[in-house]
């Protein structure tokens, strides 16, 4: 019986040496990847499918530094959301382009002087954008908190870091100051560690968290955001008319084929919101339509009438659907 005892005990020990050899010899182990995957949602492959499917423009989109509304003000969680932002934009297909909150406070004052007739139009109307910007992508980090989970089996031991975040994001057009998306998220990143015997199981405070529950919180915007530009017909101008040759602003990072068709439309007055006083558009009316033949460059294209006659430069032209 004695040896039977000793033997069971010696049995035991080896098992648990095993272990903690096995364990000793490992780090700890992590889920998911931040730089690359979320390990919650799968939402970065969701972005990836999203952006294979989107044919417009390559339109260029300003990112302003995302606000930090957070209790106790976390941090740099600002700065490191419009840094993951600008990845994920460009990922998606999109051209990001660094613009300060100073430079789009300066063109939307230009946008409402103009529209009260406190300054003249001129050769420029500021509500027709900036020409280096077509949308631009605004928000805030208003909460971010962790927590630890823990638990215990027998003689191994695992601890789990969540991070969360909620994120508020608005997708803007430039030249109307329309917003095309208007939102709030939550995005959320785990890392789970595990060992034996209380080795291999510290977990220290890690940025990586933080980082990987912005990326979910941003990808799932992004996502939308694709989503909604792809809804959106193209839109250009016509820039002159040589014979029966329209040229338009167009190009190759228009992404369209030759033989794609536009209405032509000739803007008329403003229209004035009688709750605002602000302009939100103009009256517009169709006057032909053309066919894309060629592209010039990277901007310019080429057009032949389909329909219609008397086409100018300032034309409107918009995708047929």
């Amino acid at each position: 019986m004695a040896k039977r005892k000793l033997s069971m005990n010696l049995g035991l020990l080896a098992v648990l040496s095993a272990m903690l050899i096995s364990t000793a010899s490992c780090s700890p182990t992590i889920t998911g990847a931040v730089k690359e995957d979320v390990s919650v949602t799968g939402q970065t492959g969701k972005l990836e499918e999203a952006g294979a499917q989107y044919n417009g423009p390559q339109y260029n989109v300003a990112i302003l530094t995302f606000a930090n509304k957070t209790p106790g003000r976390v941090l740099g969680i600002g700065e490191a959301a419009t840094d993951i932002l600008r990845t994920i934009v460009k990922k998606s297909g999109l051209e990001p382009i660094s613009l300060t909150d100073d430079d789009m406070r300066a063109q939307e004052k230009m946008i409402a002087l103009q529209q009260t007739g406190a300054v003249k139009t001129g050769l420029k109307n500021a509500a027709e954008g900036m020409e280096s910007v077509d949308y631009r992508i605004s928000g805030s980090i208003t909460s971010y908190s962790e927590l630890e989970e823990g638990s215990n089996v027998l003689v191994a031991q695992s601890k789990t870091q969540i991070a969360r975040v909620q994120v508020d994001y608005a997708l803007v057009d430039v030249a109307t100051g329309r917003s095309l998306v208007a939102e709030s998220g939550m995005g959320e990143y785990r890392k789970k560690t595990g060992g034996v015997l209380g080795l291999g199981s510290k977990s220290t405070a890690d940025v990586g968290l933080r980082e990987g529950a912005l990326r979910d919180a941003l990808t799932k915007a992004m996502t939308r955001m694709v989503e909604k530009l792809n809804q959106q017909p193209f839109q250009g101008r016509v820039l002159a008319v040589d014979g029966s040759v329209i040229i338009i602003k167009a190009g190759m990072r228009s992404r369209l084929p030759e033989g794609s068709v536009f209405d032509v439309l000739r803007p008329g007055q403003d229209l004035v919101d009688p709750d605002t006083g602000r302009v939100i558009g103009k009256r517009e009316k169709k006057i032909g339509e053309i066919t894309l033949t060629a592209h010039q460059n990277e901007k310019i294209s080429e057009a032949s009438v389909r329909a219609g006659s008397g086409f100018q430069a300032g034309d409107v032209i918009r995708q047929s659907r």
